[in-house]
This record gives structure tokens, C-alpha cells and sequence, in this order.
């Protein structure tokens, strides 16, 4: 075995914090709250508790600890989500309708799957069952940014626009620094490596399998802007007609904002009684434009964040663009820990800033696999591959995303109409200067 029992101790301790945080989030929220599904990237948040918990039984617990009694049989289907290989699964927009199981047993079934997580860590398990409580740990993460971007949607559709929390609104009347480029030009002949190389000696690195294996990109001297795309840049665009100028958009682009009828952000609002003449909902509640319009914009799809690059006489960089100025900055930013669950205004304009947290950062990249890519095998091979189509990259995190779960070569990825995400814009230019 590769592992010893300090690195099982650790992963126990991870554990812990990681399930301990997701409830620690949902703490404000009433059993109500819990079953609204408001949209279709959506979920319930009761849902996501659930599923969550079901993925620690269905890959570590029931192959790894030998007569395993699940919690609840029927939960085996009841709460997979995409695993076609697994059997069948409820349909997507009817897990709101999951009344039953109630609350609390949803509540035990997460106690039962920590107890028996416990006692397998506690016994210094074979290095695959690790790397499968490791994997399901980046899931819990992933699902606990999911909890606050969807419980955001919900809340901003129910008529009253309650906050999830009133405290820690702070006012943001900073301004924002000019927006300057900072200059790449990788060594000739430009080749960089980009992703990651697994260590199979390794428990304690992760990386998602879409992360590999570390290939060369050719990379042409470009330029990044020094921070992200503020509400006010973008109210720009939409002062300047934007979202009525076809010449700015792709053509699915066009077609779709027209279908959807946007004319702003999502979570943007008119309301006449601000100076701005928009209101925004955030989870603290709505808030005049003007106090946020120095902050980075977000909640936009890539398409609108491609049409404000063109109308900007920019681009959108790509993510191997993204992967390699990030690479060389700390991963630090505005993400869960902070509590500002919302992303917040860039404080230098001398160098780069912002690669992680405040928003997602739309690219221009298509999601598709790296060159000599590999699935996982089996089941969870369905993890990241079966999605490597018409799926565009995102890189970087967000406000909502968990600091431990964010690195340099990992790779968001959403369809292009997707809003609902903490998702903005960082400009890109060609050549070094």
C-alpha cells in the first residue's frame, strides 16, 4: 500500500471540514427553502444534501466496506443524477417534488454515510478507496457552490426577493483601479505545458480527470487585462445598445438573448428610483447599481460576455492563456472563506489580479478533452467526460467557490446560455504590446 495512517487521519479531518461546511451554509435556510427548484440548471438544496451523501455511499461505502447496509435502498436511484451506467434516475425537473424522503431522514441518511466514512478512514483503507474519498470531497465542494448559486436563484424569484443573509453587506464606494494589460510572451518558441500529470504515488494531490494529462500548447504573445470587467464597464455596453446590435453577437448568441428577451444581466433590475436606474439582487438582497457598479460584473452567459469583448475591440482569453498567467500567481481571492458572497472590488492596477474567486471567467475555449485523455473507468467515468460537447471552459472560481477547491489547471465548464453561475469577463488582446 501506498498510504500510511497519517495520510487517512488527514483525509478524515478534510472530511469532517467539508461536510461541516456545507451544512454550516445552509443554516439560514428554512425546510422551505430547501425544495424550491427554480430553474433548470437547478436543484433543491434538499436534494443536493442528499446526493451528495449518495455519492459516498455508491463509489466508496458499498465497494470498499465489505457488507455494507445503505441507509436506504431506493436511495440508490432516487438520488443519482447523470450515472446512466448505475441504472435509472428520476428526471431532473422533478426532483422539487421530492417532499419525500422528508428533511430529517435526509438528515440521518448524511449522519449514517459520516459515521461509516469514519470508521473506513479509521482503519487506514487500500489507496483507491482514498482517492475515492478524496474525489468525493471535490464533489461535496462542488455541490456546496451549487447549494448558494442555486438557493440565489430561487430566493430572487420568489416575489418578496429575500436575502439568504442580511449581515456582511458591506458597501462597496471603492474605486476601481484603471484597467491596465499585462503583457505574456512565452519563451520561444511559446510552448508551454498545460495540466496535470497524476502522480499514481500521490493520494494527498488532486486533480479531476479532465485535468490531464499535461500536454504543450503553443502560445503566441498576448495580453491580459489587469482585472475583471466591472458592472459599470458593462452598463456601458448596454447604454451603447448592446443587446440590439446583431453585428456584436454569435449567431446562437443573438437567437438565444432574443428568445430569453435579456437585456441585462441576470439579477439586474430597472428601478427609476436610482441614480444608476438599475437595482441588483444579491444575496444579501437587492441593492442599487451604484453601489456595486466598481465591482466586477457577474451572472453573465458567454454570450453576452463574447458580444461586450467585440463591442470592447477585445477577445476573450483562451484558457491555456488563462492557465499560464494564473499559474504563476498564489491561489488567493475573494472566494467562500471571506463571506462576501459577492464579488468584490480589484485593489491594483500594476499587475495582474483577480484570477481567483469574485466571478467564473468565460473563455473562449470549447471543453473537450486534452490530448491523450482518459476517463475514468467505470461509472465514474461519466463524470467528466460524457459532457465534452457544446460546453464552453470557465476558469478561476468564484465568490461562492471554496478556497481548497480552486488550483490553476482546474476546468469549470457550462453550456453558453448558462447565467445562473457567478460568471463574468476578463478582456484579452493579441500580442505583447
Amino acid at each position: 500500500m501506498l498510504t500510511q495512517q497519517p495520510i487517512a487521519a488527514s483525509l478524515l479531518a478534510r472530511f469532517r471540514g467539508v461536510r461541516q461546511a456545507t451544512m454550516q451554509f445552509c443554516e439560514p435556510l428554512t425546510p422551505e427553502d430547501l425544495m424550491v427548484q427554480s430553474c433548470p440548471e437547478a436543484s433543491p438544496v434538499k436534494w443536493h444534501l442528499a446526493h451528495t451523501s449518495w455519492f459516498f455511499e455508491t463509489f466508496v461505502l458499498s465497494e470498499f466496506v465489505a457488507a455494507y447496509q445503505p441507509f436506504n435502498p431506493e436511495f440508490r436511484w432516487l438520488f443519482n443524477s447523470y450515472y446512466k451506467s448505475l441504472g435509472e434516475m428520476p428526471e431532473k425537473k422533478l426532483r422539487a417534488s421530492f417532499s419525500r424522503p422528508p428533511l430529517d431522514q435526509i438528515l440521518g441518511y448524511r449522519r449514517h454515510v459520516d459515521a461509516a466514512i469514519a470508521r473506513l478512514l479509521e482503519q487506514t483503507p487500500e489507496d483507491d478507496a482514498l482517492r475515492r474519498i478524496a474525489l468525493g470531497l471535490e464533489h461535496e465542494q462542488q455541490h456546496l457552490e451549487l447549494i448558494a448559486t442555486d438557493i440565489k436563484h430561487a430566493l430572487f424569484t420568489n416575489p418578496l426577493h429575500p436575502a439568504y443573509v442580511t449581515a456582511n453587506a458591506t458597501s462597496q464606494e471603492i474605486m476601481t483601479p484603471p484597467l491596465n494589460w499585462c503583457s505574456f510572451a512565452p519563451a520561444h518558441p511559446g510552448i508551454v505545458e498545460i495540466g496535470v500529470t497524476p502522480d499514481p504515488a500521490s493520494i494527498e494531490s488532486f486533480a479531476f480527470d479532465n485535468e490531464t494529462p499535461r500536454h504543450p500548447v503553443y502560445l503566441a504573445p498576448f495580453r491580459l487585462a489587469s482585472r475583471l470587467t466591472t458592472c459599470a464597464e458593462y452598463l456601458a455596453f448596454i447604454d451603447e445598445n448592446g443587446y440590439s446590435r446583431p453585428e456584436l453577437w454569435l449567431s446562437e448568441g443573438w437567437d438565444t438573448m432574443r428568445a430569453e428577451g435579456w437585456q441585462a444581466p441576470l439579477y439586474w433590475q430597472r428601478d427609476s428610483t436610482t441614480k444608476s436606474g438599475w437595482s441588483v439582487y444579491t444575496l444579501h438582497g437587492f441593492r442599487p447599481l451604484d453601489e456595486l457598479s466598481e465591482t466586477p460584473v457577474c451572472h453573465l452567459s458567454f454570450f453576452e460576455a463574447e458580444a461586450f469583448a467585440r463591442w470592447s475591440g477585445n477577445r476573450l482569453p483562451t484558457e491555456f492563456e488563462w492557465e499560464f498567467v494564473a499559474a504563476q500567481q498564489p491561489v488567493a481571492g475573494n472566494m467562500l472563506e471571506q463571506q462576501t458572497l459577492h464579488p468584490t472590488v480589484a485593489v491594483n492596477s500594476n499587475q495582474i489580479q483577480q484570477m481567483f474567486g469574485d466571478v467564473w471567467e468565460w473563455t473562449q475555449s470549447p471543453y473537450t478533452g486534452y490530448p491523450g485523455y482518459k476517463p475514468l473507468p467505470g461509472a465514474l467515468g461519466e463524470y467528466n467526460g460524457k459532457f465534452m460537447s457544446s460546453q464552453v471552459v470557465l476558469r478561476g472560481g468564484s465568490c461562492v467557490t471554496p478556497q481548497t477547491h480552486i488550483r490553476d489547471t482546474y476546468r469549470n465548464f457550462f453550456s453558453p446560455g448558462t447565467r445562473w453561475q457567478f460568471s463574468g469577463v476578463r478582456l484579452a488582446r493579441d500580442g505583447a504590446s
